[in-house]
């Protein structure tokens, strides 16, 4: 007879018992909906422009553009190319400054050196 014929479940826990919690003060990666958000809506008021003017030229909803805005939509490539395309910019104009973003927030951390891309390195 096993151990577990008194009826009750055995719980095996998926993470350490007393695993301590993670550090307050350790920041976040910023998430690339809430990055690209923030530029296309820094974008949008630098040129004083309201949300239906740009939603309207973008050919997209009000509502969406403010969701997209706001980081509580992702939106596709194509609503990014024709938010951008209605500010004046291109897509790449958008992706380059959500990186500069993303590196300006981005946790500092001490990361591991890289090899060039196409160059293998191999252990000493």
């Amino acid at each position: 007879m096993s151990s577990h014929a008194t009826g009750r479940a055995r719980v095996i826990p998926l993470r350490p018992v007393h695993a301590a919690p993670a550090p307050a003060a350790a920041a976040k990666e910023p998430l690339w909906r809430d990055v690209v958000g923030d530029v296309l809506r820094r974008e949008r008021t630098a040129q004083r422009r309201t949300l239906k003017d740009v939603a309207e030229a973008a050919r997209i909803s009000m509502p969406y553009l403010s969701e997209i805005e706001r980081g509580r939509k992702e939106a596709s490539s194509e609503v990014l190319a024709a938010a951008a395309r209605s500010l004046g910019l291109g897509l790449a104009d958008v992706l380059s400054l959500a990186q500069d973003e993303i590196a300006r927030r981005a946790p500092s951390r001490t990361a591991p050196a890289r090899a060039p891309m196409g160059e293998v390195r191999l252990a000493a």
